[in-house]
């Protein structure tokens, strides 16, 4: 699924120590940044303003959020914010592995209600850039898994929004079992996305 929806080879941007690759759907960006290894471990250059602007990521992040999911197969999504207080997301994951998805949310976007998906790991050291315009969710391939994202608006209970994670029309394939999947009350009665029609 992940290497259909991925932007040929030739969409590959690079600046210093970030390289972006897109995807069939216009917006998000699959981000490998270098590890520098030594007999003392890895160091690793997560953000870096400068670079990021290069390969196409210039929001201004203002607020880091941090999740530690302890059981395989726990939800988180799908979310986003609306005006005037919509947020783009840069994910990654500290520990254990999930699957990231994105979900087109614009008003007249020729892929609205499409998706795309990313594998992160602590291990791959992917990061998965989500711009404003779409639902962002994921789901726990291993227990203990810790994701941390840095988002470009602050939190805001008016604007923040919601659909199904297991909404038909949506297709997405969470490599997990749904009847097993962990969820949220919050995000259990979350509406469709017949229900709520374009965002953006």
């Amino acid at each position: 699924m992940l290497d259909e929806l991925r932007a040929p080879a030739t969409d590959i941007r690079r600046a210093g120590n970030v390289e972006a690759q897109g995807f069939g759907i216009a917006g998000p960006l699959l981000l490998t940044v270098r590890r520098f290894e030594d007999s003392r471990g890895v160091f690793i250059e997560t953000y870096n303003r400068r670079d990021f602007e290069a390969v196409g990521i210039a929001e201004e992040f203002v607020q880091d959020n941090q999740s530690l999911s302890v059981h395989r197969g726990t939800v988180r999504g799908l979310h986003f914010q609306v005006p005037p207080a919509p947020q783009a997301k840069l994910v990654r994951v500290l520990r254990g592995r999930i699957l990231d998805i994105a979900v087109d949310l614009r008003a007249g976007s020729p892929t609205f209600g499409q998706h795309v998906a990313a594998e992160l790991s602590a291990e791959n050291g992917l990061m998965f850039y989500i711009p404003v315009g779409f639902a962002h969710g994921f789901a726990t391939l291993e227990r203990d898994t810790e994701v941390a994202y840095k988002v470009s608006a602050l939190y805001a209970p008016g604007c923040d929004k919601g659909i199904a994670w297991d909404d038909p029309a949506l297709g997405i394939d969470w490599g997990i079992d749904p009847a097993t999947a962990r969820l949220s009350d919050k995000d259990r009665v979350l509406p469709r996305l017949a229900d709520i029609g374009p965002c953006f």
